[in-house]
């Protein structure tokens, strides 16, 4: 298994390091996009030579991908056990939900009265080209991009310590708001939300972003407490 060919040599010609933290990066995505998708599903015991074999690794960059995703609150190291795909009660999500709903409406408060017009543009480039994998129907990509908005809206309150537990909370709930877009009815009525945040950002109006972040992470909750 050539763990190191065009994953971690250097992309110009000639001699220079070899970058293993290529593989890890690779690894870790790759096992998070298995767990939003659910093909790795809550519950799910990862077993580091048959996971080695599919993905062609050895057993060490995959443990320490495993570990990274334990950190992140994804996987469950569990004694006697090994690493297990983290599983989040329903009580978990809605408390976690709520906390995550709380930040997001200071966050739309502050980014109206801080970030500059080019801030903005951007989160508009993110939501364009989300509606754009919107109407491709890719999902994962949207997903993705739907989590770059919120993160990016957060880190316009300029607020380090919001933005902190905003992201360890967002990872966790990766594999639960992925499910929330499921069916047609429910993705398109958080596009619509998501349509309402963009409005409301570029108009600087912060009484109506909190409002919706608030509202579209209530709805969020109504999307996926059936499913778990």
């Amino acid at each position: 298994m050539d763990e190191i060919s065009t994953l971690d040599r250097p992309t110009s010609g000639g001699p220079g390091p070899i970058r293993r933290t290529a593989l890890h990066d690779t690894l870790v995505n790759h096992l998070r996009d298995m767990i939003i998708e659910g093909n790795l599903e809550p519950g799910t015991r990862l077993h580091e030579g048959q996971l080695g074999e599919q993905l062609g690794v050895s057993r060490t960059p995959l443990r320490e991908a495993i570990k990274y995703l334990a950190s992140e609150g994804l996987v469950e190291l569990v004694p006697s056990r090994g690493a297990i795909v983290k599983r989040f009660s329903g009580k978990d999500v809605q408390d976690m939900l709520t906390v995550l709903r709380n930040l997001e409406e200071l966050a739309g408060k502050l980014a109206c009265q801080l970030a500059s017009e080019a801030e903005i543009a951007h989160v508009r480039a993110l939501h364009d080209e989300m509606i754009r994998c919107y109407r491709a129907a890719d999902r994962l990509q949207y997903y993705k991009l739907n989590q770059d908005i919120h993160t990016a809206i957060v880190r316009l309150a300029q607020n380090a310590t919001l933005a902190d537990i905003h992201q360890m909370l967002q990872t966790r709930l990766k594999r639960i708001r992925f499910i929330g877009h499921e069916g047609p009815e429910k993705w398109a009525a958080a596009v619509a939300e998501h349509e309402e945040m963009i409005s409301a950002l570029e108009a600087r109006d912060q009484a109506r972003l909190s409002d919706v972040l608030g509202r579209h992470l209530a709805n969020a909750w109504e999307r996926v407490r059936s499913a778990l």
